[in-house]
């Protein structure tokens, strides 16, 4: 076992279990057999670390009372390891050729965030500079999963990686950032697939619509409860247990359509991939559940599940919206956190309720709390759109300080 503490390996158990579902969903979306094998790979990574981590935790326990706070370090872990597996079993449609219908690919296009592959040109910005010359996530709304280098592959890469011509740089986050990003790279313009009109919706459509919001929602569950474990937010918690029923009313609805559309004059091998993929969905919003599971009932957490959780390549905020902040009265989609400073909002607390995963329509009001993920270089640049400065307090920690605002000529709003 290597020389690590176990906050750095809940870490990066935690990095790695999301990279994977990202990059299955993307091997799923481009059909693509070697995304889907370097999730196996990342599998046996995810292995080796829960074993370290569990021996770890139980040599730390010293008495009955650390002993019941470390059991939560190690119910969080065994999430981390089923996510992990949910994640192999959603490339293992692309690996197996389960199928999946047409349609599911298309609906994916109009997600609020999905998985983009470019290819760096010679001759371009990204040619040849490091992937931390260029801040992707504030510049683009888009992050670098892995970067497939001939038969290589890098997987997480970080800044001081160099971008080479003929490198094929695997991404997610905004679909409005896809231009920018292959102007970057150099490359050709791209068209999405042709979206076919539905004049009739069927049983199949209908169960296409339903994983995607499966997908959607499963991956706030874990958002939210990586968010809940990070506050000890109890009505975070609350809110993940609602999004796992959901979860599992909509897997019995879309296996109800599934068999009703077997009876049309449907492929019936894409229908095992929509099955497969739901119950990988759903197991998500299981594991999201495990994990909130002590914060519901005030159980003695660890301290070291809000600094590892805390401690990963993305940051998670909770912020006000302030008086007279530039984001009040703005919708989300006017805002676009997503590219400036590259802000992914899982949920927007009002009036005592969560609204997760608020659509681009919704608009941000005064008293709002905004639980939002992203990287930290980013952190700044929203607190001013919410109205603050962050400052730095007595005791080393960041506290959010009052914007003072005033009209200068011509009826802008000056920020100092």
């Amino acid at each position: 076992m290597e020389n690590r503490n176990l906050r750095e390996m809940l870490a990066e158990a935690k990095d790695t279990s999301e990279l994977m579902v990202d990059l299955a969903y993307a091997a799923l979306f481009f059909d693509d057999t070697d995304m889907a094998d370097e999730v196996d790979e990342l599998e046996t990574e995810i292995t080796e670390l829960v074993h370290d981590m569990r021996a770890l935790a139980i040599v730390a326990v010293r008495n009955p009372r650390e002993a019941e706070a470390m059991s939560a370090v190690l119910q969080v872990i065994s999430a981390v390891e089923s996510i992990s597996n949910d994640a192999v079993d959603i490339a293992r449609i692309v690996t197996r050729r389960l199928g999946i219908p047409r349609q599911l690919v298309l609906d994916l296009m109009e997600a609020e965030e999905i998985a983009h592959r470019v290819e760096v040109h010679d001759g371009s910005h990204f040619a040849n500079r490091p992937l931390s010359s260029f801040e992707l996530p504030v510049v683009t709304g888009m992050r670098v999963m892995a970067i497939r280098r001939g038969r290589r592959w890098v997987v997480d890469p970080g800044g001081d990686d160099i971008l080479n011509p003929g490198d094929v740089l695997f991404l997610r986050g905004s679909p409005d950032g896809i231009v920018r990003l292959r102007e970057l790279a150099g490359a050709p313009a791209w068209n999405p697939p042709p979206v076919e009109e539905v004049t009739v919706l069927t049983d199949l459509d209908r169960a296409v619509d339903t994983i995607i919001d499966m997908k959607n929602l499963s991956e706030v569950a874990v958002g939210l409860a990586y968010s809940a474990l990070v506050f000890r937010d109890r009505s975070l918690a609350a809110e993940v247990r609602h999004l796992e029923d959901r979860l599992d009313e909509m897997k019995i609805r879309l296996e109800l359509w599934v068999l009703r559309a077997a009876h049309d004059d449907v492929d019936p091998k894409p229908l095992r991939g929509l099955l497969h993929l739901s119950a990988a969905a759903e197991d998500l919003g299981n594991q999201a559940q495990q994990m909130v599971w002590l914060v519901e009932r005030q159980g003695e957490l660890h301290p070291v599940l809000s600094v590892a959780l805390g401690d990963t390549d993305e940051v998670v905020v909770r912020m006000p919206v302030a008086d007279g902040a530039a984001a009040a009265g703005r919708s989300l989609g006017e805002l676009d956190l997503t590219i400036e400073p590259g802000f992914n909002v899982l949920a927007i607390e009002r009036g005592g309720r969560y609204l997760y995963r608020p659509r681009r329509q919704v608009e941000l009001k005064v008293d709002d709390v905004v639980l939002a993920s992203g990287p930290e270089e980013g952190t700044e640049a929203l607190a001013e759109l919410l109205g603050w400065r962050l400052v730095e307090g007595d005791e080393g920690e960041t506290e959010l300080e009052p914007l003072t605002r005033w009209p200068t000529e011509g009826g802008r709003l000056e920020v100092r």
